[in-house]
């Protein structure tokens, strides 16, 4: 399974990307930065979006490919998943003729570009060329973490998330597995504001990793710009060296 960063961070600045993943250059996990990371050919390859939660920072890139896949190449569709509160705030909020063209029905509503399916919370499905099982996390929003595989390797990617319980214990056992991807968007000063936002700081990441798969590399992601140098000193103190910051643009095969 390969998967490309597309964008690592929980917010935009100066080359600094909202979150997203390319899995096997189809399959999107997430979708806060895509045209910004992709050239029209790479977009137009896209058939799939995970997509773990409503908010913009996970789901903002999906507008602008939208027009590039009704423009460039007829037929060309992206059908968006999640569950069904995911999906149906998407629908409602995103692309609805108010905040965005509903793309559903461009450029007919028998060819669309956007197309939903609802997957269900705790079970497998097939998505593409891989197995998705989405786990409820704990976040302020409906949110889902994935399970990931492809049939002999897989990941485990946590969205958006303060401490959790659910997607480490379906993840307990699972053969295969060969990376975790876990947020961390504030630094240890700003625990209470991390604990009222429900995400990840250091120092409850040096907690949850005793509830982790043993031995597997821990992925950083979704950092706020604003404080990427000082989450990265206190990660680097945390001890064991499974974590590591994932690198925007860089290409992680499992």
């Amino acid at each position: 399974m390969k998967i490309r960063v597309l964008g690592a961070f929980g917010g935009e600045g100066l080359g600094h990307r909202p979150s997203a993943f390319l899995v096997n250059d189809k399959i999107l996990l997430d979708a806060g930065s895509v045209t910004g990371a992709l050239t029209v050919p790479e977009q137009l390859a896209i058939e799939h979006a995970l997509v773990s939660h409503s908010h913009l920072d996970h789901l903002a890139g999906l507008v602008y490919l939208t027009e590039t896949l009704g423009f460039c190449e007829e037929g060309a569709a992206v059908t968006i998943s999640g569950i069904d509160a995911v999906v149906n705030a998407v629908r409602r909020g995103v692309f609805n003729d108010v905040l965005w063209p509903d793309f559903t029905k461009i450029p007919r509503a028998d060819v669309p570009v956007v197309k939903y399916r609802t997957l269900f919370a705790d079970v497998e499905q097939r998505v593409g060329d891989v197995w998705v099982t989405p786990v409820a996390v704990n976040h302020t929003v409906p949110t889902t973490g994935f399970v990931v595989h492809d049939g002999s390797t897989g990941l485990i990617y946590s969205a958006d998330t303060g401490p959790t319980e659910a997607l480490w214990d379906a993840a307990r056992g699972l053969p295969g597995i060969r990376a975790v991807i876990l947020e961390c968007a504030f630094p240890n000063r700003l625990g209470p504001l991390a604990e009222v936002a429900k995400h990840m700081t250091p120092a409850l990441i040096r907690r949850e990793l005793d509830k982790l798969p043993p031995s597997i590399p821990v992925w950083i992601f979704h950092v706020k710009p604003q404080f990427h140098e000082e989450v990265a000193d206190e990660l680097a103190g945390i001890e064991g060296g499974r974590i590591s910051i994932l690198e925007q643009n860089h290409v992680y095969s499992l």
